[in-house]
């Protein structure tokens, strides 16, 4: 038991940030290889060269590791707080077309798509795990949506019910293309495409609401 307990010794001393980081990302790569229902937390640990001690001193289960490996990823799909703030006409377009390229190229990502077909093909058998996509990773970037839309709303740029022109912004944004990402059967789109697709879906937005005295 000493012995196991000094090789031990520098996993335990290290300080949380990097043995956090480390059990995620080996926590991922497991999933990826084998699954989440499949993928025990002993493998975690030996993965992540740590001790079921230490894994269970940051993580309460194997679905509390998971969240938190979306929620990583999620944080891609949060408004970027150096984006424009839409407090006028002429800064919306703008804000929303950056928003809007850069949700594209985020989700689009080989290892964020990665996680949606982990989410499809455990839905059945682990539940949570596609509820924890949909809360940490869609509802992420759905919230971001709608906190621009309220704040354009509230300016009178345009009008309507944010909720509504986040979904219909979205909607815009992919069509189908998440279903050709997940299928494998389209590639991910470059900067220029993403650019495009964003401005098309921004000005079919603000046609569709428009302000009280329209937007110029």
């Amino acid at each position: 038991m000493a012995k196991k307990s000094a090789a031990k010794s520098p996993a335990e001393n290290a300080d949380e940030a990097p043995l956090r980081r480390r059990i995620l990302e080996a926590a991922f790569s497991a999933f990826m290889q084998s699954g989440f229902a499949e993928t025990s937390t002993l493998e975690i640990a030996t993965r992540a060269r740590v001790s079921k001690r230490e894994l269970y001193a940051l993580f309460r289960s194997k679905s509390d590791i998971l969240t938190a490996c979306i929620r990583e990823r999620a944080k891609r799909f949060q408004l970027p707080s150096h984006l424009p703030k839409p407090g006028d006409a002429k800064s919306l377009p703008g804000a929303l077309t950056a928003f809007g390229s850069k949700l594209l190229r985020e989700i689009s990502d080989p290892t964020v798509v990665a996680v949606f077909r982990l989410a499809i093909a455990e839905a059945f058998r682990s539940p949570e795990v596609a509820q924890a996509l949909n809360a940490a990773g869609i509802e992420a970037s759905r919230a971001s949506l709608r906190e621009m839309m309220s704040r354009a709303c509230a300016t009178g740029i345009v009008s309507g019910q944010p909720a509504e022109m986040a979904e219909q912004f979205a909607g815009l944004l992919w069509r189908n293309e998440m279903v050709s990402l997940l299928l494998g059967v389209v590639e991910r789109p470059s900067e220029r495409e993403a650019d495009r697709r964003a401005e098309a879906a921004t000005a079919a937005l603000l046609t569709l609401y428009p302000g009280p005295g329209g937007l110029k």
